[in-house]
């Protein structure tokens, strides 16, 4: 095994496919092709060297399946047709986690050049949807065609009675969240809007400048804060405009490999961008379970680990991505960063998710090619990037400079951690839950017409289990829970064959 060996990510691709006519509209395929071909042209080496690639892994689109195998599919189309090819489960960490797995297997000489691609084309999906216009992406594959390698295999987000309460859906969590850190933060409903706003108004500017974002405009924090008729209520508090953006046509592909092969291409070292730590890690599995709703464990810790394999701290980093699909996410992290609101540095490098784009899995591919490019811009500067997958769930975290590290590569994992936050004490969940109960957190969800459909809790029962219900459809109470803070208040939850319902006392 070669512990001298650095793996180095050496060419990064990304591309906005936005047509005016669908007839002129990119498939995944396509456009995975296109940012594959570009990782070439940014590390200076020609296409016909992709047929050097020995593993091949595609990030998982979150819409319809519009291909077999899309690893193979792609691999043919680059010439990489020998490679090992693996297709991601679901979740936003997956592009870093690729990341960090497979500078792993450089490492141990398992591998030596890697790409890693993704794309979601759900704009014109949805555009064709609409108007049932074919899109011309039938993929030609043989009838033999297998499915492809899984790189993981899926595991759900919710248990079945958070699923059977609509918490599979991220609009209708993540608030749950950010109502649960306003009153960590002991500040008024209108303050912490106003501060979201702030925090989120500054990703908007990010993203104005990036040529590759999907809404390349800036938003004041007053125009993302409060709520008007083309920026309803979407899940209480949370804004349309607080919301990840799902509709877009967007890829981004990274090449990596280990220093030995990077040289022996003859790729410039000014290309070259190393991890100086990295982390994956999974907080308590189930939402209702977890010990609050303000923080995460688990990302404390696999950010304490990522800054003790680079032997630095956060005051040292000079560029962030943080996941941003919702203001809670960056709040977290922030806070576990120690980073004030004021603090000048930028959360993001892309513009984040709802200005920038790139919902679903492959986010996290942008973030990482961006990164590259600000780092080989500034040469010795540290940037971090942390990807998220369910609810503040799944964590993949690594910090990236074109300085060589000082040590060798850091081949540990977090099998331990894992196993120490899985046996944490924490609240268990009553799937039938009866009795008085206190409020935890909560939201209210608001219909495209902008009208409260139904208020959701996560409680505690007297006798110290979580249980989660649904509030009756009552237009004046789900008002009143978005001017007067219901956390706290106590009540009654009744078990039903479908859902919960909680009444207030």
């Amino acid at each position: 095994m070669g512990r001298s060996i650095q793996p180095v990510l050496v060419g990064v691709g990304q591309t906005l496919d936005r047509p005016t006519d669908l007839s002129e509209a990119r498939s995944p395929l396509e456009m995975m092709r296109a940012t594959s071909l570009a990782c070439a042209d940014d590390a200076g080496i020609s296409s016909r060297q992709l047929e050097e690639i020995d593993t091949l892994a595609v990030v998982n689109t979150v819409g319809p399946r519009l291909m077999t195998n899309p690893p193979a599919r792609l691999a043919d189309a680059i010439g990489a047709g020998r490679a090992n090819q693996y297709l991601t489960s679901t979740g936003g960490n997956t592009p870093q986690m690729l990341v960090n797995h497979f500078a792993k297997e450089i490492v141990y000489e398992r591998t030596s050049m890697v790409l890693l691609s993704g794309a979601e084309a759900l704009d014109s999906l949805s555009r064709s949807s609409k108007t049932d216009y074919p899109l011309n992406w039938v993929e030609e594959e043989g009838a033999e065609t297998k499915p492809a390698n899984r790189f993981s295999e899926e595991r759900p987000g919710t248990n079945d009675t958070e699923a059977a309460h609509n918490m599979v859906a991220p609009i209708v969590t993540y608030p749950l969240f950010e109502n649960a850190l306003r009153r960590h933060y002991d500040i008024s409903l209108e303050e912490h809007q106003r501060e979201i706003g702030k925090l989120f108004a500054r990703f908007s500017e990010i993203a104005k400048d990036n040529p590759y974002s999907w809404f390349p405009m800036a938003r004041s924090a007053e125009e993302i804060a409060l709520p008007t008729i083309e920026n309803r209520y979407v899940g209480f508090p949370y804004t349309k405009f607080m919301n990840a953006v799902m509709q877009i046509n967007q890829s981004a592909s990274v090449l990596m490999m280990s220093d030995v092969k990077a040289r022996s291409l003859g790729i410039d070292e000014s290309k070259w961008v190393y991890l100086h730590g990295h982390c994956d890690i999974d907080d308590i599995w189930n939402v209702c379970e977890r010990i609050n709703f303000h923080s995460s464990r688990a990302l404390e810790i696999g950010l304490s680990k990522v800054f003790d394999m680079a032997k630095t701290t956060a005051d040292e980093i000079d560029f962030f991505d943080i996941y941003s699909c919702f203001p809670a996410i960056v709040e977290i992290t922030r806070d576990i960063l120690g980073m004030k609101p004021s603090d000048p540095r930028p959360l993001t490098v892309t513009g984040g998710l709802p200005y920038f784009g790139g919902a679903g899995n492959n986010y996290s591919m942008h973030a990482i090619a961006t990164m590259v490019e600000r780092l080989r811009k500034n040469p010795g500067s540290l940037g971090l990037v942390t990807a998220n997958g369910w609810y503040l769930t799944k964590h993949a975290l690594a910090l990236y400079s074109t300085t060589r590290p000082n040590s060798p590569f850091d081949l540990s994992d977090a099998t331990a951690l894992n196993a120490e936050i899985a046996s944490l004490a924490h609240p268990i969940m009553d799937p039938k839950p009866e009795g008085k109960g206190v409020v935890d957190t909560f939201t209210v969800i608001f219909g495209r017409d902008g009208q409260p459909e139904y208020g959701l809790v996560i409680g505690t029962l007297y006798n110290s289990r979580r249980f989660v219900a649904h509030i009756k459809a009552d237009r004046e109470l789900l008002e009143k829970m978005t001017r007067e803070d219901p956390i706290g208040l106590r009540g009654t939850v009744v078990y039903g064959e479908t859902i919960n319902v909680f009444d207030f006392d």
